[in-house]
């Protein structure tokens, strides 16, 4: 008898490209959503635009330089760089037009009727037009410098992300020989884009472009204008530090951000009122694949609309805010060393507030007991109170190591302004592991206690950035039992001290073991499901790419293993395929907070397994970066996991269901009395376990003891 072929299925992967750039099309179905309030809207509309300009920067930019190259390699989808954009073109040019047509036919005029309005020059009436003629003549003026374009020199200069005017000055005496007269005027940064202008009703604004225009006149005098046309330009930030040949990697970094400064032009965006000319003498000067010249019919730039989606005032057409909790046993004056020694503790960012993390930062750097602190910074805010507790402890006495990445792209420089304070104030800092970017986050706290030396350690799915834990969702998990103290340790003096790789008690780490983890729970749940018990895997992460992992999934889901994923932005896996993944659902959740946390349940016979991680299940972190895998153990921490897990899985509100075609479907609605939004749902419980908690503290009475000071 014949043993049975393994059915073969063509193309098992969505290419990773053009996944991303569907996870952008669901963030402008929200712009485009009447249910969504008006500002929260435009403020969606601002996020595609942002999103598009590092998907050009980074992705358009790596695939450009590979096609340059000659490389004809095929992606897990099956497409080379050449195919890729070609594809991304075609898709890029259909989202263009969806972002216009959301903005100039549904939230202008929306805008516009909720008394925000945009004036242009020729409606501004006597009292704005005086505002106009002081504020050009004594902030734009004198900053806004025109440039010659000279026939047969280097064209200029043009910083990226920018607008910039090109002006075409008509020939004199209507003679229009040799190449025109041409200059380019550019936005400069220390200028708002939106103007405010006086209004007696509502917010009345003007777009600095346009007051540049009408002015015009004041930088050529004796001249006459045939043509103003605005662009931008986006260019290649994929570039990578080659660290055996840098001298070191601060001053090797530095060198990146100058490079990137000049790197080719990897998009043109052009005001779809340019003439053909000026159009094509762009193109050609800039040199930009015809593919990625865009011209925009509308405003350029619309990220730059987040000013006015998140102004003061016009409440009644935000979203409500949700406010961080904050449970009133995490409040001063508790101590957070209190709090952990007591059992481990797991916070849902931003329902639960992220100042119990900085206060347990800045209460070690003010103890007399702590020793040390060891801590991994990839992204902070510009005012770190975390890196100003880390100062202070240096200064102290207090043993402090910090590995800050100076590879984390877009934050190069803040991080490089922040290594060098931390090193002043006397703080061993490393830049990062050679080879490697270092994603993990963690923070060691190594305190002296009557029992001894006791660690206290933090381990989160997201950056030590009290600004972007309001607007993430993420994990904070903090333990002081002893085998995750000593495996931080060992983590943390491995990475830093020439350490090979071991292994630990507790986590796993990339590029090490963490996939290797991965792989061993999934092939477990495989097992047990051929031996007759109930196979069940959920997980929550941003991207899945990763070939292996898809595989072994696919193996789950023809062993009878049900898996969930919620996977907020690129999944390559292809969902609800006949004999491939059956039993592999997929969906995505686009709401008021960008989904961030990563967390992962595995059934394991009844004995439940839960993980945090700082990694994406891509091939970057599990190869090229340092990256930790976290198993959660105390039950009332698991039993929330499972908790958030299942919520987001149920999400029928803003929740959208990814199918075998590659197409995500809103879910159908029940009632709305059982509709489900999860993070409404994770709010409205912190709200109330806070009211609770605080309802059972005014009925506990305590009395005030007396303080002995101590003999000694």
């Amino acid at each position: 008898m014949g043993t049975k072929k393994k059915k073969q299925f063509r193309n098992p992967f969505f290419s990773r490209e053009l996944s991303w750039l569907d996870f952008n099309q669901r963030v402008l179905e929200e712009a485009a959503d009447l249910s969504v309030p008006l500002l929260e809207r435009l403020k969606f509309l601002a996020i595609t635009s942002s999103n598009l300009d590092e998907f050009f920067m980074v992705r358009v930019g790596g695939l450009q330089f590979l096609k340059a190259q000659g490389n004809t390699s095929r992606d897990a989808a099956g497409l080379t760089p050449t195919q890729q954009l070609e594809k991304i073109s075609q898709r890029v040019r259909q989202m263009v037009q969806d972002q216009y047509t959301c903005f100039q036919q549904d939230l202008a005029p929306a805008l516009h009727q909720a008394r925000i309005r945009r004036i242009m020059p020729h409606d501004l009436n006597n009292e704005q037009l005086a505002f106009i003629e002081n504020a050009f003549s004594e902030l734009i003026y004198p900053v806004s410098t025109p440039v010659a374009i000279q026939p047969g020199e280097p064209f200029p200069h043009l910083k990226a992300r920018n607008l910039h005017l090109l002006i075409t000055l008509k020939e004199e005496n209507n003679q229009a020989e040799g190449s025109p007269r041409r200059a380019i005027l550019s936005l400069s940064n220390s200028l708002v884009r939106f103007m405010t202008l006086p209004s007696r009703d509502g917010h009345a604004y003007i777009h600095l472009e346009d007051i540049l225009a009408a002015y015009s006149d004041r930088y050529f005098p004796n001249e006459q204008i045939a043509e103003i046309c605005a662009f931008r330009i986006t260019r290649n930030a994929d570039m990578q530090i080659q660290e055996d040949e840098a001298p070191d990697l601060l001053s090797g970094m530095e060198g990146i951000l100058e490079e990137r400064r000049t790197s080719p032009c990897v998009r043109l965006e052009i005001d779809h009122r340019a003439s053909a000319e000026s159009t094509e003498y762009l193109q050609q000067a800039l040199d930009v694949d015809t593919r990625f010249l865009l011209r925009i019919p509308g405003p350029l730039d619309v990220s730059s609309y987040m000013s006015i989606a998140t102004m003061s005032g016009f409440e009644e057409i935000k979203a409500t805010a949700w406010i961080p909790q904050l449970a009133p046993a995490l409040r001063p004056p508790e101590s957070m060393f209190d709090v952990i020694s007591q059992g481990d503790l797991l916070l849902n960012h931003p329902f639960d507030s992220f100042e119990p993390v900085v206060r347990l930062i800045e209460e070690a750097a003010e103890d007399n007991g702590v020793l040390a602190i060891k801590q991994i910074l990839y992204r902070t805010s510009s005012r770190s109170p975390i890196v100003a507790a880390l100062k202070r402890a240096a200064r102290k006495g207090k043993q402090v190591t910090v590995i800050v990445e100076l590879k984390a792209r877009f934050d190069e420089a803040r991080n490089i302004e922040w290594a060098r304070e931390l090193e002043s104030a006397g703080v061993q800092v490393i830049y990062g592991i050679r080879g490697f970017k270092t994603h993990a986050k963690v923070c060691i706290i190594i305190r002296r206690e009557p029992t001894g030396i006791r660690r206290y350690v933090h381990f989160g799915t997201g950056n030590y950035n009290e600004s972007t834990a309001r607007l993430y969702t993420d994990i904070s998990y903090m333990t002081c039992d002893e085998d995750y103290g000593a495996d931080a340790a060992t983590f943390f003096n491995t990475i830093t001290g020439y350490g090979q790789s071991v292994r630990f008690r507790k986590i796993d780490a990339a590029p090490v073991s963490l996939r290797d983890r991965l792989l061993e729970c999934i092939e477990s749940e495989i097992e047990r499901s051929q031996q007759g018990q109930k196979g069940h895997i959920m997980a929550k992460f941003n991207s899945l790419v990763d070939p292996l992992l898809i595989k072994a999934l696919y193996r789950a889901s023809q062993a009878g293993v049900k898996v969930e994923l919620n996977v907020r932005g690129i999944c390559c896996l292809k969902p609800g395929v006949e004999g491939l993944s059956d039993r592999i659902s997929v969906i995505s959740i686009v709401d008021q907070f960008l989904e961030h946390s990563r967390i992962m349940y595995f059934r394991h016979g009844g004995a439940p397994l839960y993980f945090i991680s700082s990694a994406d299940w891509m091939p970057r972190n599990l190869d090229r970066r340092i990256e930790l895998l976290v198993p959660v153990e105390d039950p009332a921490a698991q039993a929330r996991l499972r908790h958030i897990l299942r919520t987001c899985m149920k999400d029928t509100v803003k929740g959208r269901q990814l199918d075998h075609k590659g197409i995500y479907h809103s879910r159908p609605r029940a009632t709305k009395s059982r509709q489900i939004r999860s993070q409404q749902v994770f709010c409205t419980e912190a709200i109330e376990k806070v009211k609770e908690l605080e309802d059972e503290q005014r009925n506990l009475f305590r009395p005030h003891l007396p303080v002995h000071e101590d003999p000694t």
